[in-house]
């Protein structure tokens, strides 16, 4: 169960009572990231995520920021996503007021200097040199692009070498003017906490916080035809592999369908992926599945690394195991999968931090929370046939899409093989 406040500007407080924990997780989720982008500015989202734990006038330095929740045995962090940036610590329940207020502080006041500007824009393009430097990486960067070509959900969250060269002090300030603004933003607490108090706390911090002007949206995806097959040539031991398909969005009604679909094909060591490619045919150490829901498309794919005389054996076994996909599923694998999936759920809620990024991510990005009662509902309706007729629709051989890396050369045929 969760509650709901909206503050005189705009800023949404979700709070969620955990009585069993001292823990208390905090998370401010910011309606931006690298879909929100044009070229000139890919990785902007990211740039700003780094800068904002830089200083404030008030904590001028990065030690300053950190220690006033580490220092107390306290975790921060940020992550940026293609719909979203969230801002994220975890403390002892004492320790709440002092985050909190460091965390607005960070957000509302960073100084973005210059110098600091400088040094971050070199440390985020070691950090694309390192994915660029990782096959398994370098893959789904390919396949995002198959999947989204020409949109900016096909480019790298971080942006490029290139781009991230080009953003300037000024673009970064334009930026945070728009798009951090309260209306924009959902702060979500979960912990061993009243709302009542939380309420009174934040809305003491945040009263500073106005808005200026409507944050801008995004460009909206729509399904275009691209080519079917990246290959990049790599001199490595093992050749990676990613075999993707359009997915639902985040709204969609089927996605309950889709993840369960999932589960049964590539999640855990019981999957038909797993028992088939690594138990029965010993092709993989690690294949896996997996499915994305973005507010206005999605993905479901693939990944294993296998050696490279095996990459056609491999790519055949996973379609064929995509093609069983539209067989009815047995009762008792349909049952075992409905049970992995709750069960993964309530598990993961244990925790804090999980819990405040259940309610938050669900309210900035759909203005809806589902409770894990709800969604546990869902999931026990879901039919074989349901799942069967999803699979017949979306199992679309002109769909696939796939991403290699490895000693393979980039004229191999790959797209003949591509068929269900």
């Amino acid at each position: 169960m969760y509650q709901k406040a909206t503050l005189d500007n705009g800023l949404r407080l979700v709070t969620a009572n955990m009585p069993h924990t001292r823990a208390v997780s905090i998370g401010f989720f910011i309606g931006a990231g690298s879909r929100y982008e044009d070229d000139a500015r890919a990785g902007i989202s990211h740039f700003i995520e780094h800068l904002c734990f830089k200083g404030t006038p008030t904590h001028p330095t990065a030690a300053a920021i950190s220690t006033v929740i580490e220092g107390v045995g306290g975790m921060v962090n940020a992550g940026t996503d293609r719909e979203l940036t969230v801002y994220w610590c975890k403390i002892a329940e004492p320790h709440f007021a002092t985050s909190v207020d460091v965390m607005v502080d960070m957000l509302l006041n960073s100084l973005f200097e210059p110098a600091e500007v400088e040094k971050e824009r070199q440390v985020i393009i070691e950090e694309i040199n390192m994915s660029l430097d990782s096959p398994i990486q370098r893959a789904v960067m390919l396949i995002d692009d198959l999947l989204w070509p020409g949109h900016p959900l096909g480019r790298d969250i971080a942006g490029s070498k290139e781009s991230v060269a080009g953003i300037k002090r000024e673009m970064i300030l334009d930026y945070v003017a728009g798009y951090y603004q309260p209306c924009n933003a959902v702060l979500s607490v979960a912990g061993d906490i009243r709302h009542e108090e939380i309420l009174e706390t934040v809305t003491g911090v945040t009263t500073v916080w106005k808005n200026s002007k409507p944050p801008a949206g995004f460009l909206p995806y729509r399904k275009k035809n691209g080519r079917q097959v990246s290959i990049e040539k790599r001199d490595t031991e093992q050749t990676q592999m990613i075999l993707a398909l359009p997915g639902l969005s985040i709204t969609h009604p089927d996605r309950f369908k889709l993840d369960l679909l999932n589960v049964i094909l590539g999640e855990g060591m019981s999957s038909r992926l797993f028992t088939e490619i690594r138990d029965n045919l010993g092709l993989a150490y690690s294949i896996q599945s997996y499915t994305e829901h973005l507010l206005d498309t999605g993905a479901t794919a693939i990944s294993a690394g296998v050696d490279t005389k095996n990459l056609p054996v491999a790519i055949k076994a996973v379609l064929h195991e995509l093609h069983r996909l539209r067989e009815p599923v047995p009762e008792s694998e349909l049952i075992k999968a409905k049970e992995f999936s709750k069960g993964r759920i309530l598990l993961r809620l244990e925790d804090s931090r999980s819990v405040s990024g259940w309610i938050g991510g669900q309210e900035i990005l759909t203005d809806d929370i589902l409770t894990v009662d709800q969604v546990l509902s869902i999931i026990d309706s879901i039919t074989a046939e349901e799942l069967r007729q999803l699979a017949e629709e979306m199992l679309v051989a002109e769909d696939l899409r796939l991403a290699v890396v490895g000693p393979v050369d980039p004229d191999e045929p790959l797209e003949d093989l591509l068929k269900l």
